[in-house]
Formats: structure tokens, sequence, C-alpha cells
């Protein structure tokens, strides 16, 4: 590829790594325009810092009363055995479990849960080149919450073998492979159609999950009702190991591919001009968004409009450029739902509310206006 006019030769496709597709784009002035309106380093260092803020707040939050201070007392003392805190009487064994066994892992998984579905919809939207696409809207949520679904409804701890974590993932995998047949068309994937099918086919998932939950057992609907609105409440220690594995493989693959992801903007044409192939990157972005879905759901169920939200905040923070807007969409999406557990469980005391009413407060008003931006005032500058 010429870098001052933009046209193609064969040599150049052969030649032209695809280290060079960020350099190249900017020279020539392309399509594809960075934002850089925020440094990464102390942006990354503020979300954590108010991410870690809002973890001892949530500790320090509940029936029993625990100041912040002694909430970071106690988090420490485990973290580091032989704090002398920890038993010099100061602080009280029901102080102690209520932080470390129920508010601790309670936040820690709605971090989890935040930062996969976050980057869940960063990956959707760089497959589909659509800025209103998640996880929640292509309908591979409700795929997952189906395979859930199932497995509570069954009275058991699996269904046909599958752990509800592995129900979650099958039901995510089979609803992208769905939308992604309906929306092929002539071998290309079709944005508006994607987005289309998966809105058709998460009502029709939707629709299941529904009769699933009419015809079983009295005693399983209030399950059924509450995973499917989400909630983090019944989270413990042991719950948060596969979403944090799930969410390192997707971490590290895709921080991997993300100059690969900065070339799907720019069309297929480009991408594979630069050497990038097309059809295997989507294929493996939607493999990887489906098992991160499947992995979140299954503990903390359908939490939607957390892919669509953050990974638009993260581009107006820092530009579109994957390798700078994936690590702020994942502390972000991290510290997106820690606060709004936080609220769940404050707001209507003693009463909680369920994630995904916080989050559709939040989502649904977003979408429209993205709907009427057409997501370039979002960032996403294509």
């Amino acid at each position: 590829m010429s870098e001052s006019t933009g046209t193609l030769t064969g040599t150049d496709t052969r030649r032209t790594p695809v280290r060079r597709i960020p350099r190249l784009r900017r020279r020539t002035g392309g399509r594809v325009g960075f934002r850089r309106m925020l440094p990464v380093g102390p942006t990354v260092t503020t979300i954590t810092v108010l991410a870690v803020l809002v973890l001892m707040l949530s500790a320090a939050t509940g029936p029993v009363t625990v100041s912040p201070l002694d909430a970071a007392k106690i988090v420490i003392g485990h973290l580091a055995p032989g704090m002398p805190w920890m038993s010099d009487g100061t602080l009280t064994p029901l102080q102690d479990q209520a932080v470390w066994q129920f508010r601790v892992p309670r936040s820690l998984l709605a971090a989890l849960s935040g930062a996969g579905l976050a980057l869940a919809g960063a990956m959707m939207q760089a497959v589909v080149r659509n800025p209103l696409a998640e996880p929640y809207i292509l309908g591979v949520s409700s795929g997952a919450s189906v395979g859930a679904v199932l497995v509570i409804v069954s009275g058991g701890a699996t269904f046909l073998g599958l752990t509800m974590s592995g129900a979650a993932f099958a039901g995510a995998m089979v609803a992208c492979i769905l939308v992604a047949m309906l929306a092929r068309i002539r071998g290309e994937l079709s944005p508006t159609r994607m987005i289309l099918a998966g809105v058709a086919l998460g009502a029709l998932l939707s629709a299941v999950t529904s009769y699933l939950t009419l015809t079983t057992d009295a005693q399983n609907v209030v399950s059924v009702m509450f995973f499917l609105l989400g909630s983090v409440s019944a989270a413990d220690m042991s719950s948060l190991l596969i979403p944090a594995v799930a969410l390192a493989i997707a971490c590290i693959a895709v921080f991997g591919l993300s100059r690969s992801m900065n070339a799907l903007l720019a069309g297929d044409e480009s991408a594979m001009a630069v050497g990038v192939r097309t059809t295997r990157l989507r294929g493996l972005l939607l493999v990887l968004a489906s098992l991160l879905t499947g992995a979140i759901v299954a503990v903390s169920g359908g939490i939607g409009f957390v892919g669509l939200v953050v990974p638009h905040m993260a581009r107006l923070l820092v530009g579109s450029d994957h390798r700078r807007m994936l690590p702020i969409t994942v502390l972000g999406g991290a510290l997106f739902l820690m606060v709004a557990d936080l609220l769940a469980r404050t707001v209507a005391m003693p009463t909680e509310i369920p994630l995904g009413i916080l989050t559709a407060f939040v989502g649904a008003p977003f979408f429209l206006w993205l709907m009427r931006s057409g997501g370039e005032r979002a960032g996403f500058d294509r």
C-alpha cells in the first residue's frame, strides 16, 4: 500500500506487516482517526484508585456496622496474615465474617462481571463495526440465560451433563452462531442484519426462558426471576474462580489482537490488505465473547447494557485505538458495576434491587442517544 495515495498493489499486500497499521493510518489520514483525549496511564491509575475506594465503601456498608478503615484492616489482615489488629480484639468475628465472607466477594464478583461484559461488548462492536452491538442486544446473554435457567429448573446441579457455567457457555455459543449465520450476506457479516437478528433471537430466547419459568415448580420461580434480573448477592470466594479465569484468558488474547481489531475499523478490504485474516479474527473474537458472557451470566445472571455503555465511555476518554481503550474498558466496566452493586444495596434498604434494573436505567437512555447520534459522538470513528 502506498502511504501517500493509499493505493494497493499485490507486492505491498505480501510485505506489509500488521504491526504497521496505526502508523500508516496516521500518515495517510485514513478514516480511522484515533482520538487521544486523556493519557492512558493517569486514567488507569484514577479508575483503579476509585475502584479500591468503592470496594472499601462497599465492604463497610451493610447491617453490621463496620467503618471503612476497619473494613480495610480486615481485608489487609486476610491478605497479609499476622497483622496485630486481627487478634487484639478490636475487630469482632461478626465484622470479620460480614466483610470477608459476604461483602468483599460480592463486590469482587461485580468487578469481574462488569469488566468481562464490557470487554465482550468491545469485542462485538469491533466484529460487526457497529456501536450498538453488545452481548445483551445481540441475544448472546439471552442464550446464556436459557442454558443457565435449564439447569435451575431441572432441579439438579447439571443439565445433560453440563454444569451451570457449561450450559450458559453453550447457550451463548449457540446464540452467537445463529446470529452470525442469519447476518451473513454473500459470505460477509452485515452489521445491520446482525443487530436485527440479535434482537429477534433475543426475543425468542426470552420467550423460551419465560416458558421455562411458567412451567417449573413454584420453589424455582424466585430463583429464576432473580437470576434473570442479575445479582451478585450470592457470591462467595469460590464463585470468583470461573469468571476470573475466563476474563484473564480473554484479556490476554484480546490485548494481543488490538492492532488487528484496529484494522477491522477501516473495513474488511483495508484489513486484509495489511495481512489481517478477517474471518478468522471475527470467529476468534465471537468465541471469546461467548466464553466470557457465558462464564459471567452463569454466576451473576442477566445484566444488560454494560457492554454497550462502558466501551463508548472508554472511547470518549482515550480514543478509539483498541490498544488504549481496551484497558480503560476493562477497568471502567469493573468500576461501573461495583458502583451499581453498591447502589443496588443502599437506595431501597433493606430491599435489594437487582443489578439489571439499575444498568437498564443507565443503558437504555444511552442506547437511544447512540441511535440518535449514529455512534460518532460516542467516539466510534469510522
